[in-house]
Formats: structure tokens, C-alpha cells, sequence
């Protein structure tokens, strides 16, 4: 009986202690994003003169606006796996008189990058027909009791 207490406990440690090693990963640990989602390509297209209404069209509305310091916009985006190395990305927008002045943070725009987006590029939208799907046996017996007919799609 002694032996039989020794093993269960023994076995209960080892569970409780395998829950606690990260490197199982036996319990599930959710990924955790907040902030404004900034990409080097949004920051790319970004340029000295574009107006607050351009820069918002591009980035997006901005995570703080200080009060006391309405011509800087920042962009803040951190992202955390459930399992891995965190990241943070940070944008600070300078404006003077309603025009950009200034980007410095953690992305800043590449020396020869060019927009992604060209305004002459036509976009093209390509729609899969739809499939014909056969009713199920619930349906199939729907429409028996109410004297219908499926309907054709």
C-alpha cells in the first residue's frame, strides 16, 4: 500500500511539473497583438509633404496623439507569440503646419524604396463561379413534407 501511495505521488508530481516546462508547450499560450499593425511597406510610402489626411489614409488613425503636442503622431505595434520572441515596432510622425516634417522609430523608409501600390496599376477581381451544392437528407425531407422544390442556385 506504501509503494502504491509513493507512485501515485510521485506520478502527480511529475504531471503538475511537466504543465510548468514551456518547452512541452502542453499548455496553450494565446498570441498577443495590440497597437496599430505598421509594416515597413506602409512606412515606405510615407514622404516629407504628404498632408495629416494622406498619412492617415496610409498608416491609419494614429494610437496617441499627445494634446500638448499635436504635431507629432505615434505608432506603436507589439506583437507577442504565444511561444517565441517578442516584437515592437514604433513610428513617430512629425508635422509642421499640416505637412510631414519628419519619421523616426524603429522603421523608418528605405533609401530605394518605391511604392508598392501605383495609381495607374489596373486591379484585377477574380470571382470562382459558385458550385451547384445537393440539398442534404434533412432538407431533401423539408421540402417532401412542405411540398416543394428545392430551390435551384
Amino acid at each position: 500500500m506504501k509503494k502504491l501511495l509513493i507512485i501515485i505521488t510521485c506520478f502527480a508530481s511529475l504531471v503538475t511539473a511537466a504543465c510548468t516546462a514551456s518547452w512541452l508547450h502542453l499548455v496553450h499560450k494565446i498570441d498577443v497583438q495590440q497597437g496599430n499593425v505598421v509594416t515597413q511597406d506602409m512606412v515606405n510610402q510615407l514622404k516629407p509633404g504628404m498632408t495629416r489626411s494622406q498619412v492617415q489614409f496610409i498608416m491609419g488613425s494614429p494610437l496617441v496623439v499627445d494634446t500638448f503636442h499635436q504635431q507629432r503622431w505615434d505608432y506603436v505595434y507589439y506583437f507577442k507569440p504565444g511561444y517565441g520572441d517578442h516584437t515592437e515596432n514604433r513610428v513617430t510622425l512629425l508635422f509642421n503646419d499640416d505637412t510631414l516634417t519628419r519619421i523616426t522609430g524603429t522603421l523608418t523608409p528605405e533609401a530605394g524604396a518605391v511604392a508598392t501600390a501605383a495609381k495607374d496599376t489596373p486591379v484585377t477581381v477574380v470571382v470562382p463561379p459558385s458550385e451547384r451544392v445537393e440539398p442534404g437528407l434533412l432538407n431533401k425531407i423539408w421540402h417532401w413534407i412542405t411540398f416543394r422544390k428545392p430551390q435551384q442556385s
